[in-house]
């Protein structure tokens, strides 16, 4: 099995972002990043066996605050790295590549000289929540409400590099 991780072409693989988005997140369309959102991010493919089948995408240099009802935007925060999302397509989830994402992400961080890296899920992600748990991620905050469509909470978590 051979495993790349390879930066998204924007604006040529906008379309694939957001056909590979609404794959992974399915049923939850309001969790979905449209054609703008991604070109606001640094967004990264994980490609096993040349079949993308993860994604995820960064904000450099932010806090992450857009839970907070007076914050619309991320504020700046030199050295710390926000991950606005993580995706792997439903056939792969609970084989490991979420693990290997997630260690590929931290690595990244901390090559690029983060100190912080920081990243939002719905409550009802346990799976998330325990693989940042496990790669060393605390709770900072949850914020009721942030999500729609279901209505859910975000747990808001961080780690220090």
């Amino acid at each position: 099995m051979t495993t790349e991780f390879r930066k998204a072409i924007v604006p040529q693989e906008l379309r694939s972002l957001v056909i590979f988005d609404h794959k992974a997140f399915g049923e939850y369309r309001a969790d979905w990043f449209d054609r703008d959102d991604w070109r606001t991010y640094d967004s990264w493919w994980m490609i096993v066996d040349a079949r993308k089948i993860g994604c995820c995408a960064f904000e450099p240099h932010v806090d992450f605050q857009e839970d907070r009802r007076e914050v619309r935007k991320n504020p700046g925060l030199h050295g710390s790295l926000y991950i606005a999302t993580t995706g792997i397509l439903p056939a792969f989830q609970g084989l490991g590549f979420g693990g290997l994402l997630k260690a590929w992400q931290l690595t990244y961080a901390h090559r690029h000289g983060f100190h912080r890296v920081v990243t939002n899920t719905r409550m009802s992600n346990r799976a998330m929540i325990q693989l940042n748990r496990k790669f060393g991620f605390r709770v900072l905050r949850t914020t009721p409400d942030y999500y729609v469509e279901p209505r859910e909470s975000t747990v808001v978590m961080e780690v220090q590099l």
